[in-house]
């Protein structure tokens, strides 16, 4: 039976066995992983994982696509949203994340289980190309934002690689690539919003984005940037990822 993917979800299908096997790899699985798994589609790649792990959860909103998913009895379907599920509640709860993100939720999802899933030690992910760059983007790059400080403040990258566009039906109009990360540290939540306040107006200096976000105001921000030795005109994207945990403990 042809499966039409459906544009509105970011379905692309993985296809190709031989990249199934790069994500094992990258994802060094071992029989005593729990691993969750968001978007199986077709579910190639929820069979490998399958015959390596000791439990997959496999979160899905398409439930057409429910008969090629696999009926291992170390397999758990659950259907929705995955913004909206509540995958903290997962038991027993995912030691690693490993799969080929639908396009129009790998950001917020990885950004999400960052602190939201704090048993996740390592990621796996297929996601565009752009998306993947910019995780461990450096300051002052077009890429750089606060998805790159969120992700390299709480893991450090074990491993690329870029992905032809003919692993995926249909194929995908963007490039795409996988890349694997490791848990370093557990994100900070007051941390967390200060990144976001930080980058949430990008053409305005830290201060008045901060205060813009509602956070606190221009005048205590500029102070925290001083005690940094930053100037008060600052912008988010200079500063390096580590440098936001001492700015959120002097805003706390």
């Amino acid at each position: 039976m042809t499966v039409r993917a459906k544009k509105e979800l970011g379905q692309h299908f993985l296809v190709d066995e031989n990249i199934v096997g790069v994500i094992e790899r990258l994802a060094g699985l071992q029989p005593t992983d729990v691993v969750l798994e968001v978007g199986p589609g077709l579910g190639i790649l929820t069979r490998r994982l399958a015959e390596r792990v000791a439990l997959v959860h496999a979160v899905e909103l398409d439930r057409s696509l429910a008969e090629h998913l696999p009926t291992e009895p170390n397999v758990r379907v659950h259907w929705g949203d995955a913004l909206a599920l509540g995958l903290a509640a997962l038991d027993p709860q995912p030691t690693k994340l490993v799969a080929n993100l639908p396009y129009n939720i790998a950001t917020p999802l990885v950004v999400e289980s960052l602190s939201g899933l704090p048993h996740i030690a390592s990621w796996t992910v297929m996601v565009q190309r752009e998306v993947a760059d910019r995780f461990f983007a450096h300051p002052g790059t077009k890429a750089y934002g606060a998805v790159s400080v969120l992700v390299q403040l709480a893991t450090e990258r074990t491993g690329f690689h870029p992905v032809s566009r003919e692993v995926f039906r249909p194929r995908p109009k963007v490039d795409s690539a996988l890349v694997a990360f490791a848990r370093t540290s557990l994100l900070d939540l007051n941390v967390k919003r200060v990144v976001e306040a930080a980058f949430a107006h990008r053409r305005k200096t830290l201060p008045n984005s901060v205060a813009l976000a509602g956070l606190t105001s221009r005048e205590r921000a500029e102070e925290a940037l001083r005690v940094l030795g930053r100037e008060p005109a600052t912008r988010a994207e200079q500063l390096e990822p580590r440098e936001f945990v001492p700015l959120a403990d002097a805003l706390a």
